[in-house]
């Protein structure tokens, strides 16, 4: 199984092979709020670098500080749950703040900014950073109407020889990818309930790899351990903003962004308990006699080929933190 990683001050549970509605996607890839039918741009790209550089700023004094406020307003989703969760968690730990904080830096950017209809609206911006620099870094933004922030969504890390080619038209604009495109392997909007189903029983949906065969595979082996049993228990998250999100492969296929919940439930046998290490002790709810709860939220970006084509859905990058822990 590939081992977690850290990331700078983000969640730091880190797998890498490497505000939106549940309107987020709709038939044609827009939707029609308040009138407003005409299908433009999401976003400019003068924009999209403010809503980059607001974001950072704000994301930067979160690291630094352990703050779980400083950044809230700037992140929301699957992102926004990890983020939070492992600032609390340090928060706790180092109530005086980062003492190893190196501000992220991004660099090397570009847009790739949707058209579509009404709200809520997105676009994805690609970057270096400073940490792990041969990765790319894919941030989601997404708004939710004319007065909303601008708010990080989803972060996925991919290696620039795995990124597919987005299909743009002549002005360079991309195509969004509705939530539930029959034309694909599987519909953006089931991938969610797909992945947990493939985690518990298995399946053909999804092609082999770290975050599919290698990690179902763990679990199954580390579900019995010396003195203890370990439960998973997985969900999608399709709601709000942790809707799907999709863009156009220039072949016909598409790059979706989508999250899931992941609880692991440990109960020791009788006479035990489980070990809590301090992350999880940071968050935890209750006292852990014989039963600790685990609870983590992922977002992943896969690769959707056409059904037509007969391949199967792959990864290209998950991202999972802990969000919460309680004991019995």
């Amino acid at each position: 199984m590939s081992k977690l990683r850290r990331v700078g001050g983000l969640p730091r549970p880190l797998v890498a092979s490497a505000a939106v509605t549940a309107l987020a996607l709709s038939a044609s890839g827009c939707v029609t709020v308040h009138g407003e039918r005409e299908v433009v741009p999401a976003a400019t790209k003068s924009e999209a670098a403010r809503a980059l550089k607001d974001f950072l700023a704000a994301y930067n004094k979160a690291d630094k500080t352990f703050e779980p406020s400083a950044d809230a307003a700037r992140i929301t989703g699957p992102l926004g749950a990890i983020n939070q969760g492992g600032l609390r968690s340090r928060h706790v730990q180092h109530p005086d703040g980062n003492p190893r904080h190196v501000p992220l830096e991004l660099t090397d950017v570009s847009y790739t900014i949707p058209k579509k209809a009404g709200w809520p609206r997105w676009f994805v911006a690609d970057t270096k950073a400073n940490r792990r620099s041969d990765l790319r870094w894919l941030w989601v933004f997404t708004k939710g109407g004319p007065d909303e922030l601008w708010r990080a969504t989803y972060l996925n890390l991919v290696s620039p020889k795995k990124l597919p080619d987005l299909k743009k038209d002549a002005d360079g604009f991309a195509e969004p990818v509705d939530a539930s495109a029959k034309e694909l392997a599987l519909a953006p909007a089931k991938l969610g309930a797909e992945y947990t189903s493939y985690l518990k029983s298995g399946g053909d949906s999804f092609a082999p790899g770290p975050h599919t065969s290698v990690w179902k595979a763990f679990r199954d082996k580390n579900s019995k351990r010396a003195g203890l049993a370990v439960q998973y228990v997985d969900e999608p998250a399709n709601g709000g903003s942790f809707a799907p999100l999709g863009l156009r492969t220039a072949d016909g296929g598409a790059m979706v962004f989508f999250s899931t919940r992941h609880f692991e439930k440990q109960t020791a046998f009788k006479g035990l308990s489980p070990k809590v290490d301090a992350d999880a002790k940071a968050l935890l709810k209750g006292e852990v006699r014989q039963t600790l709860l685990l609870d983590r939220v992922s977002n992943q970006v896969i690769v959707d080929p056409k059904k037509s084509d007969g391949g199967k859905v792959t990864f290209l990058s998950r991202i999972q933190g802990l969000t919460g822990a309680k004991g019995e």
